[in-house]
């Protein structure tokens, strides 16, 4: 590979590739493997680059997999890897760039066979490829090889976690953590969620199990840290020109010729906008990290991963760790939560979010008690008001991160205290000035809104109406903008009804054969035989069941700011009086007439105070007579419902959501990684 490949194209025909999966064993003390590792390149970064080395390391593997139980070639080259390694971090320290370049080249052509490698076969046929025992005779495979796995796995990791990140060490701990992706890439292959795995089962046991917190940890902080990739130039092996002391300790048959440039795309070629915006390592850690957290618990023992995420704490905490979990450590929360906030625009980063707050106690008690929330509010806000341009997996994960924070009685109060100024994303209406929970309800029906005409999700609905619900109680001040949409979107709920109202009706007329008889009243209803109808019919009906739960939740959130905080939001009852017509027709309907009595009540009131005052009243005429009435009316009048609280508890199995999904980012998002759709199995191509 490293002395005459010019281009991915000539990979195939290159003399040290084609001995590498030849016939003949090379021992791991041939000079042969400092001419191999001899080469340079920039990392290809385009999808057009990334298929090219793939289809390239795909002819050499052929002839590897084909010859490899026989030399042992593989495990050779894997064994260089390792005696390398161990001299990383000195090498590191002492700038030596030649010795840290060739681990990382040994390390690169590792991951490019044993990306291909583990998409064409078993996992026990990958552990043939991993020994060969010269001794015993060909086609011979001793008890080393699950060894050499695991001592590859630990190495990595070692890699990950001990080497300093430095410019000379930056690609090699990029590799590290890409090959790591790599070995667990098989779940990428198989329909159904891998519960038992032998690349699992070494991370969660063994030697690597003691670096779970460290791992972890590591992969956190390059999150946070964002490094960028070092200029071209200054973590590649630069060819001497002085014609003596070329190398040290490299064979001396190797001459100056050897050391031409492998070029992905042209040497010293401008990486892609996307790279230049974000760190590579950071993105790639952020990625493992996810897949980790997601590996299943094995019957006796809990993913480690998964516990050192769910445990962490904040440097400033003090408290002792508890003995039952062995993988906690300590990380700055305040580094944490600005990385957190900056990079919301990714899948991942949301992911991670949620993640965090759903399984980490420690984590969602520092949030919520941030004086700084907009920061990290305002960019899922974000994600949800640009809800077209979003997969729906991300924006299932801003609104569950949404409807976590609601569960806090403190965020609900906090957000109406956050004063913002022109928020410049929102387009519908200029928001001159606005309270960040004003501005929240703004999103979340806009969201509400989306789904009724286009997606049609209940699930998104469910969730967008907790949150609201949540907050409900803790209304404040509500902007008169977010006091008309609240309003507005129960007049949209209303057209909605009376129109699957009357397909409904036209459907039983249809069956009955009379179409001139009355419209059936809400009773007849509730005791028509649903089975009796046709398909189309019981959709009808279906339909209309559905419409009524969300009505019957948004006149309990409705119902529930005016019996909590009245006087706080002269705005909502404005807009109440001003469409007090839409609430007409469910005053006499079974499911609405409880919650109906305090909102008809509110009404007439108001109505009766503002008849007294004379006719046309100012806008500030109005609510300057809301406020005063809000004093007067008798809180003991309004009938006391259960307070709205809804907690969001993840389904049974949340794996079979997650590990597709996680999956699917690392397809779509991973560094220099490409995989042929044509061989991915764990989901469709549209769900990333």
């Amino acid at each position: 590979m490293g002395a005459n490949s010019s281009s991915i194209s000539e990979l195939p025909e290159n003399e040290y590739l084609q001995k590498l999966s030849g016939s003949e064993p090379i021992s791991e003390n041939d000079p042969f493997w400092n001419q191999l590792l001899s080469f340079s390149f920039t990392t290809p970064t385009n999808s057009a680059d990334l298929k090219l080395l793939e289809e390239a390391t795909i002819s050499v593997c052929k002839s590897l997999v084909e010859k490899n139980p026989r030399t042992g070639n593989l495990g050779s080259l894997i064994k260089v890897f390792l005696s390398r390694t161990k001299e990383l971090k000195i090498s590191a320290e002492c700038q030596n760039h030649l010795f840290i370049w060739q681990a990382h080249n040994a390390l690169f052509i590792i991951c490019c066979l044993l990306k291909v490698f583990i998409s064409r076969m078993s996992e026990e046929e990958l552990q043939l490829h991993f020994t060969y025992e010269e001794k015993a005779g060909p086609s011979s495979y001793g008890a080393e090889c699950e060894d050499l796995i695991e001592e590859l796995l630990c190495c990595l990791i070692q890699l990950i976690v001990e080497i300093p990140l430095l410019d000379i060490t930056y690609s090699i701990s990029l590799e590290a953590v890409t090959t790591l992706i790599v070995f667990l890439s098989c779940q990428l292959f198989h329909k159904e969620i891998l519960r038992e795995s032998l690349i699992h089962r070494y991370l969660m046991h063994g030697r690597c199990l003691p670096y779970t917190s460290r791992l972890v940890k590591t992969l956190l902080y390059n999150f946070i840290r964002q490094e960028r990739s070092p200029p071209p130039g200054t973590h590649v092996f630069q060819q001497q020109t002085d014609g003596g002391g070329l190398l040290y300790g490299i064979a001396s048959g190797v001459a100056t010729g050897l050391w031409t440039v492998f070029t992905l795309g042209g040497v010293g070629s401008k990486a892609s906008a996307q790279l230049e915006q974000c760190s590579p390592l950071a993105s790639q850690s952020l990625l493992l990290l996810l897949v980790l957290a997601n590996l299943t618990d094995t019957p006796d023992t809990p993913n480690p991963y998964r516990q050192a995420i769910m445990s962490f704490k904040n440097t400033q905490d003090n408290t002792a760790f508890s003995s039952s979990n062995p993988h906690a450590f300590q990380i700055n929360f305040n580094s944490l939560y600005t990385a957190l906030c900056e990079q919301q625009k990714s899948d991942q980063a949301t992911l991670l979010l949620y993640m965090l707050l759903h399984q980490n106690s420690n984590v969602r008690t520092y949030v919520l008690a941030r004086a700084d929330i907009e920061n990290l509010v305002l960019p899922i806000l974000e994600i949800l008001y640009h809800v077209e341009e979003r997969n729906s997996h991300h924006v299932y994960m801003a609104l569950i991160i949404l409807l976590i924070l609601t569960e806090d009685d403190g965020f609900n109060r906090s957000i109406h205290e956050v004063i913002l100024k022109n928020i410049t994303w929102y387009a519908e209406r200029v928001l001159t000035e606005i309270s960040l929970g004003s501005l929240l309800i703004l999103v979340v029906i806009r969201t509400i809104q989306y789904n009724m005409t286009r997606t049609r999700d209940k699930y998104l609905h469910t969730n967008c109406l907790a949150a609201l619900a949540n907050m409900s109680a803790q209304f404040r001040s509500l902007h008169q903008y977010a006091a008309q949409r609240i309003i507005s979107l129960f007049s949209l709920l209303s057209k909605k009804h009376n129109k699957v109202l009357e397909q409904a009706t036209q459907s039983l007329r249809s069956s009955l054969g009379s179409n001139d008889s009355p419209l059936p009243d809400y009773h007849f209803w509730e005791m028509t035989d649903c089975l009796h109808f046709s398909e189309t019919k019981l959709r009808h009906a279906q339909d209309l069941n559905v419409i009524e739960e969300v009505i019957r939740m948004m006149l309990e959130i409705i119902n529930s700011c005016l019996t909590t905080s009245l006087h706080h939001n002269p705005n909502l009852v404005y807009a109440l009086l001003y469409k007090r017509d839409l609430f007409e027709q469910f005053r006499t309907h079974p499911s609405f007439q409880d919650i109906m009595q305090n909102i008809d009540l509110v009404i007439s009131f108001f109505s009766s105070r503002l008849e007294q005052a004379g006719a046309e009243l100012s806008v500030e005429r109005v609510l300057e007579i809301i406020k005063q009435g809000a004093v007067a009316l008798p809180k003991d009048r309004l009938r006391k419902f259960p307070e709205l609280k809804f907690k969001y508890v993840e389904e049974e199995q949340p794996e079979e959501f997650f590990i597709p999904y996680v999956w699917s980012l690392v397809y779509n998002s991973a560094v220099a990684l490409y995989w042929n759709p044509r061989d991915i199995q764990l989901f469709t191509m549209d769900s990333g």
